[in-house]
């Protein structure tokens, strides 16, 4: 959150990114949200020195219904279970998005073996990836592994490495990006830099491999702000390939989606204290591509 005040609404869409503004206007209007003790106001201004409480209220009664969709599950077992989610994919149902999600092809899958610390909507989803990344995602069987798989990640102990196509040449070879992320203030449907309500945000990024006009790329979120990656990236003049709200406009190559892929998972099992670590191919399209550059 930045130091000039803000509309309270507005901070709160920032922190929950799947409601809009008049759901938390609701909250707020509805008694669910408190400033310094205090019942608050949509028009309350607040700022990083504010002590802001947030009671969510019970969602309604959900129409999610299970659907058989393809679904890779990596592995799995009596607590949690690691998928491999495709492009195009939402993880979770959102306004105007009210089948095909990764949620509903868990209901179909996994049943009631899922957890409902994340709310109606979103069971069993500990973290998220965007419509067009691919790779690995941590899904929760109860409330209990969830609970502790979400103080791992706010504590910063799970370990999320992406790989990339960006774009141009790397001047460093490796670095970190500390640059804080929120709405943008000309488009709503994009973050961007010091956007409005943002927060802290930190990526590091390693050089893989550098080739004529693109590069693979390594990175690790230490945080996990909306499209983290993308903005940072293309904050440091390297957008990457194929990304169609953060990438070069007259892009010279056809990708069907961005090529940002979770590749490598390693944490703590929750229940048996065990280092666990996943890792996962890209996918054809970025494989592909990668294997031509290669080739040149």
């Amino acid at each position: 959150m930045k130091e000039t005040p803000i509309r309270l609404d507005v901070w709160l869409a920032e922190r929950y990114p799947d409601k809009s503004r008049t759901q938390v206007a609701g909250w707020i209007r509805q008694g669910h949200v408190w400033v310094n003790g205090k019942p608050a106001k949509p028009n309350t201004r607040v700022t990083p020195k504010d002590a802001i409480t947030v009671e969510e209220p019970e969602e309604k009664e959900t129409t999610l219904k299970p659907e058989n969709l393809p679904l890779t599950i990596v592995w799995q077992d009596a607590y949690l279970a690691i998928i491999e989610k495709e492009a195009g994919m939402i993880v979770h149902p959102a306004p105007g998005v009210t089948s095909g999600t990764l949620v509903h092809a868990l209901l179909y899958h996994l049943k009631d073996e899922l957890s409902t610390e994340g709310g109606l909507r979103r069971p069993g989803i500990v973290h998220r990836l965007d419509r067009d990344t691919t790779g690995l995602l941590i899904i929760a069987k109860d409330d209990a592994t969830h609970r502790a798989l979400s103080r791992q990640i706010q504590e910063r102990n799970i370990l999320r490495e992406y790989i990339a196509m960006v774009h141009g040449h790397l001047r460093e070879e490796k670095g970190t990006v500390i640059l804080p992320i929120g709405r943008s203030r000309s488009d709503t449907g994009k973050m961007a830099v010091r956007g409005r309500a943002a927060r802290d945000a930190v990526t590091h990024f390693q050089l893989e491999e550098q080739f004529a006009d693109c590069a693979l790329v390594r990175c690790r979120l230490e945080t996990g702000r909306t499209h983290q990656i993308r903005v940072h990236m293309r904050a440091i003049g390297h957008p990457i390939l194929g990304d169609p709200l953060y990438g070069i406009k007259k892009e010279r190559y056809k990708l069907p989606h961005q090529l940002l892929h979770a590749q490598h998972l390693a944490f703590t099992h929750p229940k048996t204290k065990e280092p666990m670590e996943f890792v996962s191919e890209p996918p054809k399209p970025f494989s592909s591509f990668l294997a031509k550059q290669r080739a040149k």
